[in-house]
């Protein structure tokens, strides 16, 4: 480094240090300061739009009971516009919820497809594969099922995994799958949101003590019921 011995030394060296430096210092903090302005602006434009978003949303849901087709349009339209936003999972879920109360499995099954395939968190994920794993034990799509509920889900749903593989393999007639799994559920402490876990469990439990004979009679009412 140099060492300069007199103030006007220093002076000039200044000077000439910033005539060859001083348009590269300048364009620098102009780019610094934009890029700094710029992306303040691009949060304020995105949290206005995230805060739009949720206004359109709450409005759809608002309209889902007191006129249930313009809800379903518009509730198809905003997943198209806004699918990359967390709330077309939850557009998503209520249009399942809708066209399972007209019991319209196919629409069902697609919007709860939608719903995790938009899922934000693992956690609504998860809730959307159980409906659909439940939706397909009810239409006896059981290898569906098995692999919605085999797609790695949080450990927290356990339970309800275990209770949706025991009601499918209860309704395939595989007695020792169901009990194992409804067994499992509860050792995952399902009883806690499902008491009637332990009902289940109880009533293969006396089933499969029954006399063949029995056993027989049972499916065969159960399958004149079915008819």
């Amino acid at each position: 480094m140099e060492i300069y011995q007199t103030e006007e030394q220093q002076v000039e060296a200044i000077k000439g240090y910033w005539q060859r430096n001083g348009n590269t210092i300048i364009a620098g903090l102009v780019l610094g300061f934009g890029g700094f302005i710029g992306f303040n602006v691009y949060q304020d434009n995105k949290f206005e739009e995230q805060l739009m978003i949720s206004d359109n949303y709450q409005a759809i849901i608002d309209e889902s009971d007191a006129n249930p087709e313009a809800f379903i349009s518009a509730g198809e339209k905003f997943i198209n516009e806004n699918g990359s936003s967390s709330y077309a999972s939850l557009t998503a879920l209520a249009l399942a919820k809708k066209s399972a109360s007209h019991k319209d499995w196919v629409e069902v099954q697609k919007q709860l497809t939608t719903a995790i395939n938009a899922a934000p968190t693992e956690g609504i994920k998860a809730i959307a594969s159980l409906r659909l794993a439940r939706v397909q034990v009810q239409l006896e799509q059981y290898d569906a099922a098995l692999a919605t509920l085999n797609s790695n889900l949080p450990v927290s749903f356990t339970a309800a995994i275990e209770e949706i593989k025991g009601d499918s393999y209860l309704q395939q007639g595989k007695d020792d799958l169901a009990r194992n799994a409804y067994q499992a559920a509860i050792a995952a402490d399902g009883l806690a949101t499902s008491p009637s876990l332990q009902l289940k469990l109880d009533d293969l439990a006396q089933i499969t003590s029954l006399p063949t004979s029995e056993v027989n009679a049972i499916d065969e009412v159960a399958e004149t019921t079915a008819q």
